[in-house]
């Protein structure tokens, strides 16, 4: 009988060596799993960041892409030089405003005025 409380006692010895590493792995295993949930943190800050940065790009690449077209189809507008010249003397504003304006009404000289006195 002596045996098996030697054994017994060097099992409980052994066991609570075992507890105790079991218990250090565990913390370790705890320590991780916040690393990595902090690591995943960070790295999905980074990505919303980027995609953020990616979308505020390419709306202002369309917004370009869109005023470049809106330009090129009033380049296409034929406008009176005697209209641009009277627009300038009436309402005091520079050259290209003038021409502009009336472009963007289809060389209206009258519609480019209410738009302008508006």
């Amino acid at each position: 009988m002596a045996d098996p409380e030697a054994v017994n006692g060097v099992d409980d010895a052994t066991d609570k060596k075992q507890k105790k590493s079991s218990k250090h792995d565990g913390g370790a295993a705890d320590l991780e799993r916040v690393t990595d949930y902090a690591e995943e943190k960070e790295i999905n800050a980074h990505n919303l960041c980027s995609n953020a940065a990616n979308l505020f790009e390419d709306k202002r690449n369309k917004e370009n892409e869109e005023k470049l077209a809106m330009e090129r189809e009033l380049q296409k507008v034929h406008v009176k030089k005697e209209d641009i010249e009277l627009i300038i003397r009436e309402m005091e504003i520079t050259r290209s405003k003038a021409e502009q304006t009336l472009r963007v009404h289809r060389g209206d000289v009258v519609a480019a005025l209410e738009a302008l006195t508006n």
